[in-house]
């Protein structure tokens, strides 16, 4: 009898134990990574990426300014930003690449003004995404 007990409590316990966004079939275990999810996208109907580069690009637009000199003239170049949406949905900055402070610290400002979102998942479970955004001045 205790036997039976045992092999019903290994048997309930193994099947019980389930995670959002991780699927096992036969020998193979697929876990699902998800996307931040950026304000106003949450009830896109399942293109939640789509709706991210949307909204990503309308804030690089809309807060897009040309950094000048100490004489008033724009600086011209690139930078490229490195970041990730960390575990609480905010944007870090991991490393920004460009030979001009200036066009980095802008680049960098406006990496840093994207709204808090919901974090992104892998296996159920909050996680950072990285991303990496090139600009040209």
């Amino acid at each position: 009898m205790k036997k039976l007990f045992l092999i019903l409590f290994l048997f309930t316990a193994g099947t019980s134990i389930a995670q959002e966004g991780v699927k096992v079939s036969n020998n193979t275990v697929t876990t699902k990574e998800i996307p931040p999810i950026w304000p106003g996208c949450e009830a896109s109907a399942g293109d939640t990426k789509a709706c991210f580069r949307k909204k990503l690009t309308q804030h690089l637009k809309e807060n897009y300014k040309f950094p000048k000199d100490a004489n008033g003239n724009y600086i011209r170049g690139k930078a490229v930003v490195s970041f990730v949406i960390d575990k609480e949905g905010k944007p870090v900055v991991k490393k920004v690449e460009g030979p001009k402070k200036e066009l980095n610290e802008e680049a960098k400002r406006i990496i840093l003004a994207i709204p808090q979102m919901k974090p992104g998942q892998l296996a159920g479970k909050p996680r950072e995404i990285s991303y990496k955004v090139p600009f040209t001045f």
